[in-house]
């Protein structure tokens, strides 16, 4: 079947941009969801007049072909569950919700429903990344031995219209949870244990707990990887390096640009790639009503999902126990 209703549940910064680029396409019928009056009459106000719903059962109950779940993390899971159940197709932003306990309940509603169920992970399709993933798909890099990641970005704590990572303990993870979700990405890969060092310093007006955090990620066999993420840096910092034993690639996502290193030729290239943030929504948006329409397969179905979620889980609770965490 193919989308022909959908309603976009959550009018915060990101719900808008899904909203926003969503009503520019003339096969899909757009609606809006908020309980916050003010929030939906600001999102009218941006996008031109919709109709709207204050109340997600009622709207739900109106049977829409697709939600797109915009809310604060710990609304997902009951939200996505409800729309399931009614046979509703879902695009599900990052993370899947604010604990592994309710991804879980989310995977098994899922499973028990016929409906398509999709995550935001909206980096799977970046070109840079796309072009990093390919190098290592055709081995051009050879057996991967190490992979990191670094964001450092107080820009998104200047951004947050809730302010919920003052008070939210770990929401740095939870934010940032694209980074666990592109290294199993990139590798096909599930990490064996986890370890984080964390903690929150530096005299800032705004800051979380953690705001600065180091994430070790073991696997069965060489492989290793690491993430840095900080909610400290300014102007931010956002990359990832990924080294094997015939070449290393270093993707700098701020100047969108990708160094590859030769072992072989003792040389480097360097790639560019131009882009504005706005395709990689709408390509998720593509690759989602393509999954609803039987064509392909979901970009970031519930099993992906989990593993960022459980990476999460498991360097909280590292964090608290100053011990590697095993995955289960």
């Amino acid at each position: 079947m193919a989308v022909k209703r959908i309603v976009v549940v959550g009018c915060g910064s990101i719900g808008v941009r899904h909203a926003r680029l969503l009503a520019r396409r003339s096969d899909l019928l757009l609606e809006l969801c908020d309980s916050n009056a003010a929030c939906l009459a600001d999102a009218v106000a941006q996008i031109g007049n919709r109709p709207c719903f204050e109340d997600y059962r009622a709207m739900l109950a109106t049977l829409p072909d697709a939600v797109v779940i915009a809310t604060p993390h710990a609304c997902h899971a009951d939200q996505l569950i409800a729309a399931v159940e009614s046979g509703i197709h879902v695009l599900c932003e990052k993370p899947m919700s604010d604990s592994l306990r309710d991804a879980l309940r989310m995977a098994e509603a899922a499973a028990r429903a016929s409906s398509v169920v999709d995550f935001g992970f909206t980096l799977h399709f970046h070109p840079g990344l796309l072009r990093l993933k390919s190098l290592i798909a055709a081995g051009e890099l050879g057996r991967i031995v190490h992979m990191y990641c670094r964001v450092g970005t107080y820009a998104t704590l200047a951004c947050s219209r809730t302010r919920h990572q003052a008070h939210v303990e770990g929401a740095l993870l939870m934010d940032y949870v694209h980074q666990p979700d592109i290294l199993h990405w990139l590798s096909g890969r599930e990490p064996a244990g986890v370890y984080m060092s964390a903690s929150r310093g530096g005299e800032l007006p705004l800051t979380s707990n953690p705001n600065v955090a180091d994430i070790v990620l073991d696997y069965d066999g060489a492989l290793r990887a690491a993430i840095h993420i900080n909610y400290v840096q300014a102007p931010q910092r956002h990359e990832y390096e990924v080294v094997g034993d015939r070449a290393w690639a270093l993707l700098d996502a701020e100047s969108n640009s990708l160094r590859v290193g030769s072992r072989e030729r003792d040389a480097q290239t360097t790639e560019t790639f131009q882009f504005e943030r706005d395709e990689l929504f709408e390509a998720e948006h593509q690759a989602f009503l393509d999954a609803v329409e039987g064509t392909r397969g979901p970009e970031s179905p519930c099993k992906s999902a989990l593993v960022s979620m459980r990476v999460v889980d498991a360097a909280l609770r590292s964090w608290k126990q100053s011990a590697r965490v095993a995955l289960s």
